[in-house]
């Protein structure tokens, strides 16, 4: 039977459920605060990476994954420890999650025409122990034509059925009430915005023209989390985490405001792990701003020194790339809310990746000549070069006393002593001399390279850094980025209410619901995991609803 099913918000999740509900021949309604210029939210601006197990790119390059090792990388990385309340269907998600990404995930994915690049990121690489955090292998995919190439296939289909009248879009509406019912959704009701001229990623007016309300037997909600709104952060900051950084630069649009959670809440819906989250700390200040505070993560390879504010290096498992939360954590519990890195113009061109579609145009624009010519040369991509040149966190020196120096002058501070820093440097670099270290950073960089992808494109030939003729140093912010909690869902997106009942009508994707059943992650992530958490939990929802 055909239903009318109204969807809050036009990210990945929503479009994913849009897509899936009309294949099966309901009608959509997708409303959504922000101009339809912005559609496919969040998703557009991001690098396009995707978790998979098992797939074709790591078979074709030698790395060995399975099913039974995902589950138990996963569930170490999680550490679900509210199993009786608040983790109850977040762990069951995630048990369905890890068999889509290793069973169903690649076909889904050709199904509708995406596909992947040769390249094989390892993301979060651990540091711990084979039953610590981290992925065993690498599994981070990229997405040929990064964020806008993954959410292209499915804004063209809904597009395609607007023109049939079987979807509509609903732009400027801003949904500030849920009406429930004898715990039925009923309707929902906002406010009309004045339409608005800014272009993808700018800050839209929230100037209001009229009011709206209408009936909806089926909701789902794809709102997104809360990054772009501090207040929000801060309030649900974790003290496990340390103190709150008093500044940070924004790794989302403004309109990734979190407000639909309150609102959820208010209606009677439940709420779970609002104090888990995911922010990184390699944020650069975006020398071309888009939206306000606007940053870039550098997504690094490992070898790069990484010192806190006062200047000591830090140590296992806080390196770049390995475990983001724990090195959240140690840097918010030195009291600052920021970090160096130090390294060299070998280790810039070959382990430098800025995440964003918008940094990687060669792979966002699908251009093969360009892709060989920034990935095979022995320069860095062209926008690490913009950063090196324009970018204010960068500095450059031909010695490490003149570093340090600017280093200082950048931070507004004379935190760092150079011979210190130096000191550091040469204890790393005598552990060079030999094809084997006692130094965790450099046996893990050789064992690194012995993955294909690593040594070709990724991971730095070990080298001294001392010995450089340049020096390049980095000042890094905490980015705000992630919500890991959120709306309480089953394994269908149905929104349990507070009185643990699932609601009926009501559905919820996406990361508003922690990517699926309110923390699917648990306390940390593997990465590519909330691009394919908002596939997953979109077609959860879409067969959720046809199944009602």
């Amino acid at each position: 039977m055909k239903k009318e099913v109204t969807i809050i918000g036009a990210g990945l999740s929503g479009l994913v459920a849009a897509t899936e509900l009309l294949k099966n021949g309901h009608h959509v309604t997708m409303i959504d605060q922000e101009p339809k210029t912005a559609i496919g939210g969040q998703a557009f601006w991001s690098f396009g990476g995707l978790f998979l197990v098992n797939s074709k790119v790591q078979r074709r390059l030698g790395v060995k994954d399975s099913y039974e090792l995902a589950q138990r990388d996963w569930l170490n990385t999680a550490q679900f420890d509210r199993l009786d309340t608040e983790d109850y269907w977040a762990k069951q998600w995630a048990e369905a999650y890890i068999k889509f990404a290793a069973f169903e995930k690649e076909a889904y994915l050709e199904s509708m025409g995406i596909k992947l690049t040769p390249i094989l990121g390892w993301a979060e690489r651990g540091g711990f122990s084979a039953s610590g955090h981290g992925n065993s292998v690498p599994r981070f995919h990229i997405t040929w034509g990064t964020g806008p190439g993954l959410i292209e296939p499915f804004v063209n289909y809904v597009l395609a059925e607007e023109q049939k009248g079987n979807f509509r879009f609903l732009e400027r509406h801003q949904v500030t009430q849920l009406n429930i019912t004898d715990n039925k959704i009923t309707s929902i009701e906002g406010n009309l915005l004045k339409p608005s001229e800014a272009e993808r990623g700018e800050p839209s007016n929230r100037e209001i023209i009229d009011q709206f309300k209408f009936d909806t037997p089926y909701l789902i909600i794809t709102t997104g989390g809360i990054g772009a709104n501090h207040e929000l952060i801060k309030k649900n900051w974790p003290r496990r985490l340390g103190k709150a950084p008093e500044t940070m630069i924004q790794g989302v649009p403004d309109s990734t405001d979190g407000k639909m959670l309150g609102i959820s809440e208010t209606a009677g819906v439940k709420l779970v792990n609002k104090d888990r989250m995911w922010h990184y700390t390699e944020g650069i200040i975006n020398h071309t701003p888009i939206w306000n505070n606007h940053g870039i993560r550098i997504i690094p390879g490992p070898s790069s020194l990484w010192f806190d504010a006062l200047g000591n290096r830090l140590t296992a498992p806080d390196y770049p790339g390995f475990d983001t939360l724990h090195t959240l954590e140690t840097i918010c519990k030195t009291g600052y809310d920021y970090s160096w890195f130090i390294l060299t113009e070998d280790i810039l061109k070959k382990e430098f990746v800025l995440s964003g579609s918008e940094q990687n145009p060669d792979l966002t624009e699908k251009d093969i000549k360009l892709l060989l010519k920034e990935r095979l040369s022995s320069n860095a991509t062209g926008p690490v070069e913009a950063f090196k040149e324009k970018g204010e966190d960068f500095i450059v020196a031909e010695n490490i006393h003149d570093l340090v120096r600017k280093m200082n002058a950048l931070a507004g501070s004379e935190l760092l002593d150079a011979d210190h820093i130096k000191t550091q440097i040469i204890e790393r670099d005598l552990q060079l001399d030999n094809p084997f270290s006692k130094d965790p950073q450099v046996t893990f960089i050789h064992g690194a390279r012995k993955f294909l992808g690593d040594k070709l494109i990724r991971t730095a030939k070990p080298h001294k850094i001392l010995e450089s003729k340049r020096l390049i140093a980095v000042k890094l912010h905490i980015i705000s980025r992630k919500t890991l909690g959120g709306i309480q869902t089953d394994l269908n997106s149905q929104v349990i209410s507070q009185q643990d009942t699932p609601i009926t009508g009501l559905y919820a994707a996406g990361e508003v619901a922690g990517f699926g059943g309110g923390g699917v992650h648990g306390y940390g992530a593997l990465e590519g995991t909330f691009l394919g958490g908002c596939i997953f939990s979109g077609i959860r929802a879409a067969h959720g609803i046809d199944e009602a």
